[in-house]
């Protein structure tokens, strides 16, 4: 993912709303969110070329989510940041556990953010910080850098949630995703991409002939713990694929 906004309120009737968009070169295969075969408990996103996932949720509440932090002079990595969301949904271990065996190896992935949490805490990592932090409850979002780093697509993302919040439903959430605008010059980061590509990935939705968002997500969590997911899949110029809803 490249951009997760999320309000996390345990006790409430819908403790964790999420709303995020993946994107990738559209030339990366990729499977859409379903059932894993393999793993009947698993609902996600598959990624074919790393066998990963980018969004799922699992067994238990499990839920977990990727973004990548941005840097164009970070060495190639040995292991794709994928598998740290698969392998969290798809297994048993303690979120705590989970999370101390990813900070020892995080040196092995490039830099990314990890949320991993189920029905009773949601946990934070970001590969550049020491430890991982439990999160408090409030409205969060992550882009490709730290949490609640101000970029414009996070302020602007993270804003509309906390409009929809009385009354969030899956098309309110994918509706605040697909927001194309890019950000005044004067607002970019600046990551090393250069200006044209800053302001390409300055949006919260991101469409172009090679590169952009594939996927934009709505997850609800009830406080029974059943959850929703909408998934909408996009190719080059932001052209609509399909959409699946699951119910777990």
């Amino acid at each position: 993912m490249c951009l997760i906004v999320f309000a996390w309120r345990p006790g409430h009737a819908q403790p964790l709303i999420v709303a995020a968009n993946r994107d990738e070169f559209y030339a990366r295969p990729s499977l859409p969110l379903a059932q894993w075969p393999e793993s009947p408990h698993v609902h996600a996103g598959r990624d074919l070329e790393a066998g990963g996932t980018w969004l799922g949720v699992g067994a238990n509440g499990r839920f977990a989510a990727l973004t990548n932090i941005r840097d164009p002079h970070q060495p190639p990595a040995r292991k794709s940041r994928g598998e740290l969301v698969a392998r969290f949904i798809n297994g048993d271990m303690p979120i705590d556990d989970y999370l101390t065996d990813v900070v020892g190896r995080s040196v092995e992935y490039a830099g990314f953010n990890l949320l991993a949490g189920n029905n009773h805490e949601l946990w934070h990592f970001n590969s550049r910080e020491t430890e991982a932090v439990m999160l408090q409850p409030g409205v969060y979002g992550l882009s490709n850098a730290g949490l609640d780093t101000p970029w414009p697509k996070l302020l602007k993302a993270r804003a509309a949630l906390e409009v929809v919040l009385n009354d969030p439903q899956p098309e309110a959430l994918l509706a605040l995703l697909n927001d194309s605008q890019t950000a005044a010059f004067a607002e970019l980061p600046d990551t090393g991409v250069g200006l044209a590509t800053e302001t390409l990935l300055s949006s919260v939705f991101i469409a172009s002939p090679t590169y952009g968002t594939r996927a934009s997500t709505a997850l609800i969590v009830q406080a029974d713990g059943t959850r929703v997911m909408v998934e909408r899949s996009f190719g080059p110029y932001g052209g609509h694929l399909g959409e699946v809803e699951v119910k777990v």
